[in-house]
């Protein structure tokens, strides 16, 4: 009796769990599912083989369901979104990946073993369970079909009148909802794909001449940077902002006083709590890139980038410093970049920082001692990724003289006496105590290296990426993230009077906010390009 019991209170619970982790509750478990009255039903009906066979089907289909639903509260608590069956299972070796970064290999290959442990005995399980229910159902066919009556009756009942227990509705159709709404979200990516190869072909800039592609800022370097996971919550969260509103306000005033001035808002980052790569290529394609199947349509075609367009007028060089790519990134080409510094390019000697290859610090010593420290033809256009803040935030870089970075071996006596990921990892307010201050040192990093190395002609464009994921920044928080606009001359931020931005590094709470991918139109438009479309 107990064996039947365990398999009804697994099916059961497997029927109605929801799909997000902050839906969880006894409430949820409470609920009568009205599949289960539904197969019921039809095992009563079918003779012995044929129930078998269904019942099997029906654990095997019911286990897959319950994976999917595993894998968008993992989605949802992460990247702030379901999970997508066609596009999202690349993102998986990612995942294995950053775990390996943060908490070694060996521990990495046992949750990755345990994982596909639990996986298998999860379709055993529910297998096992639906065929045992079935031929209990089959042995007490009198029983059986009086309780199926009932629960069919009470679960009507109990939908018509909307009859609810702490606001959930008794009566539950969770599954089948689920398959509905995961074949609709097959449905609308493969539509999407189609359509968005339409859209990325129209282009108000690509047939601009070379010499209509930002007339204003010729002669000055340019700098583009992202700072992982820099998102709105750093400046506004009361655990977080203290700390970084400080660093803000302290930075502002350090580069007033070495002559610079800023200018900041708020952009919607297409992307959320990670797949950084998507709010890189939003805002530098001005197109809304927020799945993977639009970034390797946008990467694939001729649509012009934002860092791209100074290349074309061949009054740039163009740089990428990318300390974050460990393998060949053919992107390279889309953003316009003559030559890209990868992480095995930088001459860093030191230990990694979890997943970050090397402090943003010695990033950015780097970027000055082979890029802009140098004596070009043209000026440089360059776009750097900064690391230091990604998760799980810990160790975290401490700032060093700049003249003591060496090869990078000063860190590793602060990489030894830092946090363990792990002790990170499993403590919410840590993780966001720690966030914040890795938010602080890079941004620290980035002005101080801008004081130390700017020069009269140096224009540093820099934002975040995305939010940090959802236990950092919290389960409703904004897709928001802060961008600035630093330079010396005057005529830089003169150009963009008119956006509303606030003066300094901290954008003020009511600051527009533009979606992300409108900010490539709007730069352009700025620093005097002409539009010249291209229709596809």
């Amino acid at each position: 009796m107990s064996v039947n019991v365990l398999a009804a209170v697994l099916v059961v619970a497997a029927l109605v769990m929801p799909n997000s982790v902050v839906r969880l509750g006894p409430e949820k478990f409470l609920r009568i599912p009205g599949e289960a009255v539904i197969g019921a039903a039809l095992m009563l009906a079918l003779p012995r083989r044929p129930r078998i066979v269904l019942a099997a089907v029906s654990g095997v289909a019911l286990g897959a369901m319950t994976v999917l639903n595993l894998l968008d509260m993992g989605f949802n608590q992460y990247l702030g979104r379901s999970f997508n069956l066609v596009l999202d299972w690349s993102l998986l070796g990612d995942a294995e990946s950053y775990l390996e970064d943060s908490l070694g290999r060996a521990a990495t290959l046992a949750a990755a073993g345990g994982v596909i442990a639990v996986v298998l005995l999860l379709f055993v399980l529910l297998a096992l369970s639906t065929v045992r229910l079935s031929n209990l159902l089959a042995r007490h066919t009198g029983t059986a079909t009086r309780g199926t009556l009932i629960a069919g009756v009470v679960w009507i009942t109990c939908s018509s009148l909307g009859l609810q227990i702490s606001g959930v509705p008794l009566a539950s159709d969770r599954t089948a909802t689920a398959v509905k709404i995961q074949a609709r979200r097959v449905a609308d990516t493969l539509r999407d794909e189609a359509e968005f190869q339409k859209v990325a072909k129209v282009d108000a800039f690509g047939n601009t001449p070379a010499a209509q592609l930002v007339p204003d800022l010729r002669g000055k370097d340019m700098i583009f940077t992202f700072i992982e996971s820099y998102g709105r919550s750093a400046i506004e969260d009361p655990i977080m902002a203290p700390g970084v509103d400080s660093t803000l306000d302290a930075r502002t005033k350090a580069l007033a006083k070495a002559g610079y001035h800023a200018k900041s808002g708020w952009l919607t980052s297409a992307t959320y709590g990670g797949s950084s790569w998507l709010g890189h290529s939003t805002t530098l394609s001005g197109l809304w890139i927020n799945n993977q199947q639009r970034y390797r349509t946008v990467m694939a075609s001729d649509h012009l980038s934002l860092t791209k367009a100074f290349k074309k007028t061949g009054a740039w060089d163009t740089v990428g410093v990318m300390p974050g790519v460990q393998k060949a990134w053919p992107e390279q080409s889309f953003y316009g970049l003559d030559k890209v510094y990868n992480a095995f390019e930088l001459g860093y000697k030191g230990p990694k920082f979890s997943w970050s290859t090397m402090p943003d610090q010695y990033a950015l010593e780097q970027f000055q001692q082979r890029v802009h420290g140098r004596k070009h033809d043209k000026p440089m256009m360059s776009e750097l990724i900064l690391t230091s803040s990604h998760q799980p935030w810990a160790p975290i870089p401490k700032m060093v003289g700049w003249d003591q970075l060496g090869d990078g071996s000063i860190f590793k006596g602060i990489q030894a006496a830092g946090n363990k990921p792990a002790d990170v990892i499993a403590d919410t307010t840590k993780s966001r105590e720690e966030y914040g201050k890795s938010i602080q040192y890079s941004v620290t990093a980035l002005t101080e290296w801008l004081e130390r190395y700017g020069t009269d002609d140096t224009v540093l464009v820099f934002l975040g990426d995305h939010q940090p994921i959802a236990r950092v920044s919290g389960n409703h928080a904004s897709r928001d993230v802060p961008i600035s606009i630093v330079a010396k001359d005057p005529k830089v931020l003169d150009k963009i009077t008119d956006w509303g931005w606030t003066d300094g590094l901290r954008p003020a709470h009511d600051a527009p906010v533009w979606k992300m991918s409108a900010f490539r139109d709007k730069f352009l438009t700025a620093y005097g390009s002409t539009p010249h479309p291209k229709k596809g």
